[in-house]
């Protein structure tokens, strides 16, 4: 039987590639770092311990004021959610003590607030807001099932990336990073102050990341949020908020759960959206 010449030539060539593959595989399998044992704190690529002050320069008229009943202006909300909010009577809230349902979850971020975030142990991260005297706690290690709070049970990591060139898989090493927190188990409540819901079905994402600015400028911290609520949202909320790390700590003004009157204006409407922007109590 005639064998064809350049057979023996392609089988010798495909036996290196796979010879080369195999040996890749060796080292890139063998070059897999150990688990890292150390605590969260001593992982930490960025440093977020200190006092941070929102800066609020959107969304002003849904943060720095009530906007008026059954403003959701902005929000994916659906006609349930709506609804709710058409319905929301501060009074009631009030009578009811259910003023801290605007400083729950995601509706705590995006007050005009002062955060100190400070390790509380090795692999917790403690948040304390002024605005409405609320603390979260970020875990990184598992801890026994919660029940549902205002803050919710917020798990966390860091995360970094890691850069694989060459057929050999070698690393580069990472610079920076951010914090990865998700929120389950929390009990429901505000989106924005005026009593747009979210229900105990909300998932929370958030991600921090810092940088530094030249001269004065000095540090900051983003916070980009992704909200998801199959209850009240028609599609998954994302928002981001600015923070400005301040040298002392003075300024701190913790109080307690309150929200002023809403604005006494019509909420806005397609043909007029900003109609309550230019109004006043």
């Amino acid at each position: 039987m005639k064998r064809e010449g350049g057979t023996p030539r392609l089988r010798r060539a495909l036996s290196g590639v796979l010879s080369l593959a195999s040996v890749a595989l060796h080292v890139s399998a063998y070059a897999q770092p150990p688990p890292d044992t150390r605590s969260a704190r001593e992982r930490a690529p960025i440093d977020l311990t200190g006092q941070w002050v929102a800066i609020v320069e959107e969304d002003w008229r849904w943060r720095m004021v009530t906007p008026p009943v059954g403003d959701t202006s902005s929000l994916p909300v659906n006609d349930r959610a709506r609804a709710a909010a058409a319905a929301w009577d501060l009074e009631r809230d009030k009578a009811e003590g259910n003023l801290c349902k605007a400083f729950a979850g995601p509706g705590l971020i995006r007050q005009p607030t002062r955060i100190r975030i400070d390790w509380e142990d090795d692999d917790t991260l403690r948040l304390e807001f002024d605005a409405g005297r609320q603390i979260r706690r970020l875990e990184f290690t598992s801890q026994a099932p919660i029940e549902r709070a205002l803050q919710g049970y917020s798990e966390a990591r860091w995360s970094r990336q890691t850069q694989s060139r060459g057929v050999f898989g070698q690393r580069t090493p990472p610079e920076g990073g951010s914090l990865v927190v998700r929120t389950t188990q929390l009990t429901g409540g505000y989106l924005r102050p005026n009593g747009v819901p979210f229900s105990e079905r909300t998932t929370v994402k958030e991600f921090f990341n810092t940088f530094t600015l030249p001269g004065d400028a000095g540090a900051w911290l983003i916070l980009t949020m992704v909200v998801d609520d199959p209850e009240y949202l028609t599609t998954e909320l994302v928002v981001s908020s600015q923070f400005k790390k301040e040298a002392s700590r003075g300024g701190w003004n913790p109080r307690p759960c309150d929200i002023a009157p809403p604005l006494r204006a019509p909420a806005p409407t397609p043909a007029d959206p900003f109609a309550a922007a230019a109004s006043r109590p």
